[in-house]
């Protein structure tokens, strides 16, 4: 029998089916097909204005970086194509924010986050921006997705305040998950208010600590003006990516490689133990936008 040979028009229909399918795989790398792409996606975006001289975050600035790096890690034409894609307008959404005094998640971001979710169409009464007393939160309780945001920072028991730490408000007794340098933080990803939620993963990279000596340790000497976002839907991948920023930051402040501690040891294991996402350098796609100065990696 003869082969039925492909037309142009097929070639080009079955080639566009095949970007888009791994277009979506790569924007939802824990979703099925994903396996078909070797590399998880990871934006990194920096504005050398999106801090003025006096420390005041910018909202304009902010609110572009944050509807650039989404638009590109979606691969979609436009910012409220980016949110559409993210959300439905019968969606409950809570924004699951860190309120840590001296370094908390800017607000101007918060309200960044809360304007992509409601351009989608969600409810203003379906979307909540929380931290402690989540599991008291009605929007949480019923929420059908959540969005991670939390500045990165040295941490006293985990070796990093990282995203995968950020859900410990989701159980009544984080103490619980202490013991090891916090080793499985990423066992708070299966809870049922969590498991299979996060449709956007935000880790502030504006101005992070990346030393500290003690429980609750902040010291100014220790922060520096990064003015970046890293923005992905692979938590750990995104951690990752944050954890080498930090020390490589460390290493060029002490002038020696200085390594964290204790070790962050939940975001290699969250890939390598609990199999959440990815951990490994290589098998991630870094994409960096915008300013490039001091970028560290």
């Amino acid at each position: 029998m003869k082969k039925k040979s492909m037309s142009r028009r097929d070639f080009i229909k079955n080639g566009a089916a095949g970007l888009a399918a791994g277009t979506l795989a790569l924007a939802f790398p824990g979703k099925p097909g994903a396996q078909a792409l070797p590399k998880t996606r990871v934006v990194l975006i920096r504005d050398p204005d999106v801090i003025g001289e006096k420390g005041v975050v910018n909202a304009d600035v902010l609110r572009r970086m944050l509807d650039q790096a989404v638009q590109t890690l979606l691969g979609e034409k436009n910012a409220l194509a980016s949110w559409k894609h993210l959300f439905k307008p019968d969606d409950v959404v809570g924004i699951k924010t860190n309120v840590w005094r001296s370094l908390a998640t800017p607000p101007e971001l918060e309200e960044a986050i809360r304007r992509g979710v409601l351009a989608a169409g969600v409810k203003d009464e379906n979307v909540s921006v929380r931290d402690r007393g989540v599991l008291n939160d009605p929007v949480f309780m019923k929420a059908t997705a959540l969005v991670n945001v939390r500045p990165m920072r040295t941490h006293d028991w985990s070796g990093l305040g990282t995203l995968l730490k950020n859900y410990i408000m989701f159980v009544p007794d984080p103490p619980r998950f202490h013991p090891d340098s916090c080793a499985d933080l990423a066992a708070l990803w299966q809870l049922p208010q969590v498991k299979g939620k996060t449709r956007l993963n935000v880790l502030v990279m504006l101005t992070p600590q990346f030393h500290s000596v003690g429980p609750h340790s902040f010291n100014p000497t220790y922060v520096w003006k990064y003015n970046g976002l890293l923005v992905g839907s692979d938590p750990v991948a995104v951690d990752s990516v944050g954890a080498r920023i930090i020390q490589a930051r460390r290493r060029e402040f002490f002038g020696e490689d200085r390594p964290i501690n204790p070790p962050a040891k939940h975001i290699e294991l969250a890939d390598t133990r609990h199999h959440l996402g990815t951990a490994d350098p290589a098998k991630i796609e870094l994409v960096k936008l915008g300013w490039s100065e001091g970028i560290l990696i």
